[in-house]
Order: structure tokens, then C-alpha cells, then sequence
């Protein structure tokens, strides 16, 4: 693992968001890696840690959101850095970086037109 995250980190944007996904934790008597182990290497690394089971869907939609959630941040603080002197008090200054998650209305904020 070790070895691969530095191959990653070194070809990769430093920006990158690597998460660490333990999968099949429905199958707990198999596990060949510990928990704390896992989150143990997970927090020295500085990566996000989540085990998962895509056959029960346990923590599969919170993985991808977790990531998605730390790239949008990524993006949101360096659009704000990129751009000195911008009135970012505005709402369109971040126009068009909305993310719409499961279950979310997707009519609000629309048209105000009568």
C-alpha cells in the first residue's frame, strides 16, 4: 500500500482526494486486515478511511460522497485563490458548482419568474 500511494502521489495533482476503502466488511470472519490497522495507516497517511460491502450497499453512496464532497471543496477554496480581488460576497461567483445528492430536490433554487 505504502508503495502504491507514493506512486500515486507522485504522478498524480497534488490536489488529489484518495480515499482508502476497505471492502466486503460483510464478511468479517475472512478479513485479512484489521480495522485499526486500516484506520490506523488511513490517518498517517492522511487519507479517508470507510469500509464498505457492495453487496449489502453499506457505505458505498457515503464513499463516493465523501470524495465527491472533498473535490468540491478542493475546487470551491481554489477558484477563491485563483481569482484575487473577485466579489466573491455574490452567489454567481461559484456559479455552476452545484451538486445535486440523492433524495435532494432538484426544483429548488429555480426559475423565480411568474
Amino acid at each position: 500500500m505504502a508503495r502504491w500511494l507514493e506512486e500515486l502521489r507522485g504522478h498524480a495533482d497534488k490536489n488529489i482526494v484518495i480515499m482508502l476503502i476497505a471492502n466486503k466488511c460483510d464478511l468479517g470472519s475472512l478479513r485479512a486486515v484489521p480495522v485499526e490497522d486500516a484506520q490506523e495507516f488511513a490517518e498517517r497517511e492522511n487519507l479517508f478511511f470507510m469500509e464498505t460491502s457492495a453487496l449489502q450497499s453499506t457505505n458505498v453512496e457515503g464513499a463516493f460522497m465523501t470524495v465527491l464532497t472533498e473535490i468540491y471543496k478542493i475546487i470551491s477554496k481554489n477558484t477563491l485563490i485563483a481569482a484575487p480581488g473577485a466579489d466573491y460576497g455574490k452567489p454567481q461567483s461559484l456559479k455552476g458548482t452545484r451538486i445535486i445528492a440523492p433524495g435532494q430536490d432538484t426544483d429548488s433554487g429555480g426559475n423565480s419568474g411568474g
